[in-house]
C-alpha cells in the first residue's frame, strides 16, 4: 500500500468521524449517522472522480473505504465525549480531513495529465464538498460559505504542494509538509478568529 493510498484512507476515516459526530449532535438514528458519515467521507472524492472521468469512483473499487466509514460509527458512539473534547467543535477533524484530501485530489488529477490549475481546483473540491453535503443535510450553513478561512487554507497548501513538486518528488515524509500546512492554517484561523472580510458596497 503506497503513501497516497494511506493518505486517502486516513482522510476518509477522519471525515467519517466528522460526519458521524455531526449526525450525533442532531440526534439522527443509526442509518442517519451512517449516511452522514458516508457522504462526508466520500462526497468530495466522488464528485472529483466524476469530474475528471475516473470511474468507477475510488470507494467502489476498494471496500476498505466502506469498512473505515462503518468503523467510525461505534467509535463515535462509545467515545463521543472524549472526541468532542478533542475536536473542539468539528474543526480539528475538518482541518485534518481537508489537508489530506486537498493533496490527494491534486495528486490524482495531475496523474491524469490535467493542468496544475485544474488540479488545484480538484483538490479544493475533494476537500470541501463532503463537508458541504454534511452541513446541508444537518441543516447548517456550510463552512465554505462563511467568512472563515476554509477553502483558502486548501488553496494555500495545494499551491505549496505544486511548488514543491516542481523541484522534488513529493512522497513519504515530504507529503506531510503541504498537508500540515493546510491543517496549521485552518487551526490558526479558528483559534485566532481569522476571516476573509467581505463588505458589499451600499
Amino acid at each position: 500500500m503506497d503513501m497516497i493510498h494511506i493518505v486517502d484512507l486516513a482522510g476518509t476515516f477522519v471525515f467519517a468521524i466528522s460526519g458521524a459526530l455531526a449526525a450525533e449532535d442532531k440526534d439522527f438514528d443509526l442509518w442517519g449517522v451512517f449516511i452522514l458519515a458516508f457522504v462526508t467521507a466520500v462526497g468530495g472524492g466522488t464528485l472529483r472522480d466524476v469530474l475528471i472521468g475516473s470511474t468507477p469512483v475510488g470507494w467502489m473499487k476498494d471496500l476498505n473505504y466502506i469498512y473505515l466509514i462503518t468503523a467510525s460509527l461505534p467509535l463515535v458512539y462509545f467515545f463521543k465525549k472524549p472526541l468532542v473534547r478533542f475536536r473542539k467543535g468539528f474543526f480539528l477533524f475538518d482541518a485534518i480531513g481537508i489537508g489530506l484530501f486537498t493533496i490527494l485530489g491534486i495528486n490524482k488529477t495531475l496523474g491524469l495529465g490535467l493542468s496544475p490549475v485544474i488540479a488545484l481546483l480538484m483538490g479544493v473540491v475533494s476537500s470541501v464538498f463532503g463537508g458541504i453535503i454534511r452541513d446541508v443535510l444537518s441543516n447548517e450553513i456550510p463552512l465554505i460559505f462563511r467568512k472563515e478561512i476554509y477553502a483558502s487554507a486548501c488553496i494555500a497548501g495545494g499551491s505549496l504542494y505544486l511548488i514543491m513538486s516542481q523541484f522534488m518528488a513529493v512522497t513519504g515524509i515530504y507529503l506531510m509538509i503541504p498537508i500540515g500546512f493546510v491543517i496549521i492554517i485552518r487551526v490558526l484561523a479558528v483559534s485566532r478568529q481569522w476571516s476573509l472580510p467581505f463588505e458589499p458596497r451600499t
